[in-house]
């Protein structure tokens, strides 16, 4: 019921998308910024406390709906309960428009209106960037976007079923929403969600990377990963661009984001900085890698698809008598 599941709800994103804005999503955010508002303090602990509030308030009732309609065996309901939650989470078109009308713009030689869609997507100035830039910041935010909205959520789904997607999906946006708003950069309180997302997000992050090995370029992919992965101060953002990078045989990522932490003996952390962009593999990304992107994600979301629905088969044949 997994990959039927699954299946089922990517059809119906394909024909009606689920808008970013939505009513249910608003909801969420209003929930995090109410749990922020009453447990901030200052300290990590209320961080915690509100974490796991939160994730109680959304999981405890998804929880009982599954476990309801699976002990009277409601097979139906319980189908379309799982497609629906599914639907919720995934975002695989979420964002797809800003990605698909950049590529139209560059095509066009518009590069000012790719210029204006790609910072209302990435909330980032813009101004003066080139069509390779534009081009190396779309890939990079369709790569990210792509394994929090869609891979992360089909292994916890895979794992926990409705709950598992509902965990991830809230996870991420909570780490985001209590760390990286200007006014919480400094604050403790988004510590713990930070972390919790980290350990939630590990394993996903390197099956996505595999998956990218797997359907690009498997020996690039895997040298770029294990050779400059830790050069972006993001451990997960690193593993998916240079597996991702690696596997299209594109450079991503630009020189200030690859400044390596290095710890001493005696425990100081120094930033080096003057990593030349020139050392990573790959060519410089080009409106040509926007449809390498397109490619590339479209494989690897085939390649889960099949190991689902082999995984599936396989459960099934193992439940029959």
């Amino acid at each position: 019921m997994t990959f039927l599941s699954i299946l089922c709800a990517l059809l119906i994103e394909q024909m009606k998308p689920l808008r970013a804005d939505n009513f249910i999503y608003a909801e969420i955010k209003a929930l995090a910024l109410r749990m922020e508002t009453w447990f901030n303090a200052g300290q990590a602990t209320h961080g915690r406390i509100g974490w796991f509030l939160m994730m109680a308030i959304l999981l405890v009732p998804v929880a009982t709906i599954s476990w309801v309609l699976h002990y009277y065996d409601w097979f139906l309901a319980s189908f379309a309960w799982n497609v629906l939650i599914v639907y919720l989470t995934l975002g695989f078109r979420h964002y797809s428009h800003y990605f698909t009308s950049i590529q139209l713009a560059l095509n066009a030689g518009d590069e000012t209106a790719a210029r204006v869609l790609l910072a209302e997507w990435t909330r980032q100035d813009t101004i003066g960037m080139d069509a390779n830039e534009i081009s190396r910041l779309a890939v990079e935010k369709a790569l990210i976007t792509t394994h929090r909205n869609v891979f992360g959520v089909f292994f916890w789904f895979l794992i926990l079923g409705p709950v598992g997607a509902i965990l991830y999906r809230v996870s991420e946006y909570v780490a985001r929403a209590w760390n990286e708003p200007e006014h919480m950069r400094n604050e403790a309180f988004g510590l713990f969600a930070g972390r919790a997302y980290y350990w939630i997000d590990w394993l996903p992050v390197r099956l996505t990377a595999v998956a990218f090995a797997v359907v690009g370029n498997f020996e690039d992919a895997i040298y770029a990963w294990r050779n400059f992965s830790r050069r972006w101060a993001d451990e997960a953002i690193g593993i998916i661009l240079s597996a991702g990078g690696g596997a299209m045989g594109v450079r991503l990522g630009s020189p200030s984001e690859h400044a390596v932490r290095v710890t001493l003996i005696d425990s100081a952390t120094v930033d080096i900085s003057d990593v030349e962009a020139d050392t990573l593999p790959g060519e410089e990304p080009s409106v040509r890698s926007l449809q390498s992107t397109v490619g590339l994600v479209w494989r690897a979301l085939l390649l889960w698809m099949m190991l689902l629905l082999l995984l599936s088969g396989a459960v099934w044949l193992g439940a029959t008598p």
